[in-house]
C-alpha cells in the first residue's frame, strides 16, 4: 500500500496537531483513527491548509518511520494536490466529487477564518467600502465642507455665549445694551449660516446614500442573476433577498449618514478640545485624562458588535427565507393544516434573533452606562475644579460657562463617535456578506462564447457519453455514458420511469448545468463553447408547471421576445391565437391587461399552459423543449394545449419529455431512459412491437393503471 504513494507532505508538529493526513491506494482513501484499525474513507478531502505547509517532499524510504513516529489520527496522502488561490490547497483523490468537496472545504475554512477574531477589522472590507463611496466623492466632499462650516458654528457658540455672560456681569450700565445687542445680532447671523450649512450637508448625504444603495443593489442583483443554477440549489432565496434589501441599506447608511455623524463628532470633539485648552489649559488637562479609557472601551465594544451584527443578519436571512417560502406556498400550508406549526417555526427563528438582540442590548447598556456616568463625573469635576479657579480669580464666570459647554459638546461628540464606530462595525458585518456574493464568479460566464450565424443554426442535438450528477447530490448519478442523437427538424420523445433523468436532459441542453464528462452538442458545437445567452435565446421551453410573473397577460407573453419593448399588440394577439389562448383572454374584464397574480395563480392550469405556449411562440425558437407539457391537464384542456403545441412544433427540432405515453405517437423517434442511459430508441410502432422491451412494459403498465382508474369510477 505504501509503495503506491505518489506524494507525501512534511508538516510542522504544530500543524500536525490539527491534521488528518491520508494516502491513496487506487481511488480509495483510508483513514486510520489509530495504528491498528482501518476505516474506508472514499473520495473525500483529507487535508487542506497553506501551500507551504502541505507541499514539501518527503523521501519515500522515510515513509514508514515518519508514519510510526507521528502517532496522529490518520496517515495517507491522495494522488493529486488541488490548489485554491495562492494561499490554500486541498488534497483529493482522482474522483470529481472530491474536487467539489475540496472546493467546499476550502470555502468553509475561509469563512471560519473570517470570523475567527471578531476584534480584527479587515482592511479589505474598509477598502471596499471606500470604493463604493468613490463615485460620490464630489457630493461627499461638498457635504464635508458644509459639515466643517456647521461644526465651526456649533463650536463657536459656547465661546460667544461666554462673552455674553461676561458682558452681562462686567459691562458698565451705559454700554450694556449696545454690547449685548451687537453680540446677539452677530450670534444670530452665525447661527443662520450654521443652519443653512447643516441643511445642505444632510441633503447631500441623503442623496449620496440613496445613490450608493441603488448602485449596490443593481450590482448585487446582477451578480445574483449571473450565477449558475447550481448556486441557487445550495443558496436559500430568503438569504439572497435579505442581502439585497437589509444588508444594502445598512451599508449605504454606514457610508453616508453614519459617516457624516462620525465626521461631525470627530470635528466637534477636536475643536472642543482645542477651545478647552485655549480657555483653560490646566482644567482641560484635568478633564482629558478620562478620554483614553472611554476610547478603548468604544473600540472593544464596536468590534464585538460587528460579530453580533453579522450573526443577527444571518439569523434574519433564515427567518426571511422561512416566511417567504411559507407565504408563497400558503395553499399547501393551508391544505395540510400547518398554520400553527409554521407560526411556531417562525417564532423560534424570531426568538433566536431576539436572543442576539438581547446580547447586543447588554453590550450597549454597559457601554452607554459607563460613558454616561463618565460624562456626568466630568461635568461634576469641571464644576469643582472651575469653582476653585474662580475663587482664586484665575477664571471668570463666562470662561467657566464656555468651558462647561465645550466639555458638554466634547462628551456628546465622543458618545456620537462611539456610536459611529459601532454602526461602522455593523456596516462591515453586512458588507462582508455582500462581498462574498458580489465577488463570487459563476462557473461559466453568461455572455461569453461562440455565436453562430442564423444560417448556421440547424438544430441538430447530440449527447455523447454524458455522465452527470447534480452538484448537491454527487453520490447519486443521473446519467452514465448516455448517448442520444436528435436530427435537425425532427421530433424526439423521451420516456422513462420517474427519476430516470428526463427533465435533466432539458437542464443540460439549456446549460443550466454542465456534464461531469462527455459532451452535449448543438450542430456539432459543444455547448460549453457557445455563448449561453445566445444559446438560450434560440431554445423555447414549455414545462409541466409553467411559471408566470405577477404582471399582465400581455407582458407575460411578450417576455418570450428578445426585446419585449419592441413587441407590438398584433404580435401578442397572433401568438395567443396560435396557442388557443386568445378567446379566454378576451373573456377577462381587462383582457390582455389582466394581472395573472403571483406565479399565475389566478389562471387555471390549462390557461397557464396556453399563455406559456404563446410566450414560446413569440420567441420563435429553432429548438423546442416540451417538458411533460400536458401531463397535468384534463381532457378538454389537453386537446387545446396539444393542438397549440402541434402548431408550435412545426419546422423546429423538438424534444418531448413525455409522461402520458399516448401523447407521443406522432414523434419521429422515442428514446427510453433507464439505468442512467438510453436503453431503447426507435419509432413508436417499432418499440411497441417488442414484447420484452421497456417501452412496451411502460405502455402496458400505464394502460393497466388507467383501466383500474376507470373501474374505480364506474
Amino acid at each position: 500500500m505504501y509503495g503506491k504513494m505518489l506524494r507525501m507532505t512534511r508538516v510542522t508538529v504544530r500543524t500536525l496537531q490539527q491534521c488528518n493526513i491520508a494516502c491513496c491506494r487506487s481511488d480509495t482513501l483510508y483513514h486510520l483513527p489509530n495504528r491498528t484499525s482501518r476505516t474506508p474513507w472514499k473520495r473525500q478531502v483529507c487535508k487542506n491548509g497553506s501551500f507551504d505547509v502541505l507541499v514539501s517532499p518527503v523521501y519515500k524510504e522515510r515513509n514508514m518511520s515518519w508514519l510510526s513516529c507521528l502517532r496522529t489520527r490518520g496517515l495517507f496522502l491522495p494522488k493529486r494536490v488541488w490548489t485554491h488561490s495562492r494561499h490554500t490547497v486541498a488534497l483529493y483523490s482522482t474522483s470529481t466529487d472530491s474536487k467539489e468537496t475540496a472546493k467546499s472545504v476550502v470555502n468553509q475554512e475561509s469563512k471560519v477564518k473570517t470570523s475567527e477574531n471578531p476584534l480584527r477589522v479587515p482592511s479589505e472590507d474598509v477598502k471596499k467600502l471606500a470604493q463604493l463611496a468613490y463615485p460620490q466623492r464630489w457630493r461627499l466632499t461638498a457635504a464635508v465642507g458644509f459639515l466643517v462650516i456647521s461644526s465651526s458654528v456649533t463650536m463657536s457658540a459656547p465661546f460667544f455665549l461666554g462673552r455674553v455672560i461676561d458682558t452681562i456681569y462686567t459691562s458698565p450700565a451705559e454700554d450694556f445694551t449696545s454690547s449685548l445687542t451687537s453680540l446677539c445680532i452677530m450670534l444670530t447671523g452665525v447661527f443662520l449660516c450654521g443652519g443653512a450649512a447643516n441643511a445642505a450637508r444632510v441633503y447631500l448625504m441623503q442623496i449620496s446614500g440613496q445613490e450608493i444603495v441603488r448602485k449596490l443593489r443593481e450590482s448585487l442583483f446582477s451578480s445574483i442573476l449571473k450565477q449558475e443554477v447550481g448556486f441557487f440549489d445550495k443558496t436559500r432565496t430568503g438569504e439572497l433577498i435579505n442581502r439585497l434589501s437589509a444588508d444594502t441599506t445598512i451599508v449605504g447608511r454606514c457610508l453616508t449618514d453614519n459617516l457624516s455623524d462620525g465626521l461631525r463628532s470627530l470635528a466637534q470633539a477636536g475643536a472642543g478640545v482645542g477651545m478647552m485648552l485655549y480657555v483653560s489649559p490646566s482644567l482641560a488637562a484635568f478633564v482629558l485624562m478620562v478620554v483614553p479609557p472611554i476610547a478603548c472601551l468604544a473600540v472593544i465594544f464596536g468590534k464585538f458588535l460587528r460579530s453580533i451584527s453579522r450573526r443577527t443578519q444571518d439569523a434574519l436571512a433564515e427567518a426571511t427565507q422561512l416566511a417567504e417560502e411559507r407565504i408563497s406556498n400558503i395553499r399547501t400550508v393551508r391544505a395540510f393544516g400547518k398554520e400553527l406549526t409554521e407560526v411556531q417555526k417562525y417564532s423560534e427563528k424570531v426568538d433566536y434573533i431576539f436572543e442576539l438582540a438581547k446580547k447586543e442590548a447588554v453590550l450597549s447598556a454597559g457601554f452607554y452606562g459607563v460613558t454616561g456616568l463618565s460624562g456626568n463625573v466630568i461635568i461634576l469635576s469641571v464644576l469643582y475644579k472651575g469653582g476653585l479657579l474662580m475663587a482664586s480669580e484665575a477664571m471668570t464666570i463666562g470662561q467657566l460657562s464656555s468651558f462647561l459647554m465645550y466639555a458638554f459638546w466634547v462628551g456628546i461628540s465622543i458618545a456620537g463617535f462611539s456610536s459611529f464606530y459601532s454602526e461602522l462595525m455593523k456596516g462591515l458585518g453586512a458588507g462582508t456578506r455582500l462581498w462574498e456574493l458580489m465577488d463570487r464568479k459563476p462557473e461559466f460566464p453568461l455572455t461569453e462564447g461562440l455565436v453562430l450565424k442564423p444560417e448556421q443554426l440547424k438544430g441538430e442535438l447530440e449527447f455523447c457519453n454524458v455522465c452527470f450528477a447534480y452538484p448537491t447530490r454527487k453520490d447519486s448519478p443521473i446519467f452514465q455514458d448516455l448517448n442520444l442523437s436528435v436530427p435537425a427538424g425532427s421530433v424526439m420523445a423521451v420516456v422513462g420511469s420517474s427519476g430516470s433523468g428526463k427533465s435533466t436532459l432539458v437542464s443540460l441542453l439549456l446549460r443550466l448545468y454542465d456534464p461531469d464528462s462527455g459532451v452535449v452538442t448543438v450542430d456539432g458545437h459543444d455547448i460549453r463553447d457557445l455563448n449561453p445567452y445566445w444559446l438560450r435565446s434560440h431554445i423555447g421551453t414549455v414545462s409541466q408547471e409553467p411559471v408566470l410573473f405577477s404582471c399582465s397577460v400581455a407582458e407575460n407573453i411578450a417576455y418570450g421576445a428578445a426585446d419585449p419593448s419592441r413587441v407590438t399588440v398584433e404580435d401578442i394577439y397572433r401568438a395567443a391565437q396560435i396557442a388557443n389562448a386568445h378567446d379566454f383572454i378576451q373573456e377577462f374584464p381587462k383582457g390582455y391587461d389582466t394581472v395573472v397574480g403571483e406565479k399565475g395563480v389566478l389562471l387555471s392550469g390549462g390557461q397557464k399552459q396556453r399563455v406559456a405556449i404563446a410566450r414560446a411562440m413569440l420567441k420563435n425558437p429553432k429548438i423546442l423543449l416540451l417538458d411533460e407539457a400536458t401531463s397535468a391537464l384534463d381532457a378538454e384542456n389537453e386537446f387545446l394545449v396539444q393542438e397549440a403545441l402541434e402548431r408550435l412544433m412545426q419546422g423546429r427540432t423538438v424534444l418531448i419529455i413525455a409522461h402520458r405515453l399516448s401523447t407521443i405517437q406522432s414523434a419521429d423517434a422515442v428514446a427510453v431512459l433507464d439505468q442512467h442511459r438510453v436503453m431503447e430508441i426507435g419509432s413508436h410502432a417499432k418499440l411497441l412491437a417488442n414484447d420484452q422491451g421497456l417501452f412496451r412494459k411502460l405502455m402496458e403498465k400505464q394502460a393497466f393503471l388507467q383501466a383500474k382508474q376507470k373501474q374505480a369510477l364506474f
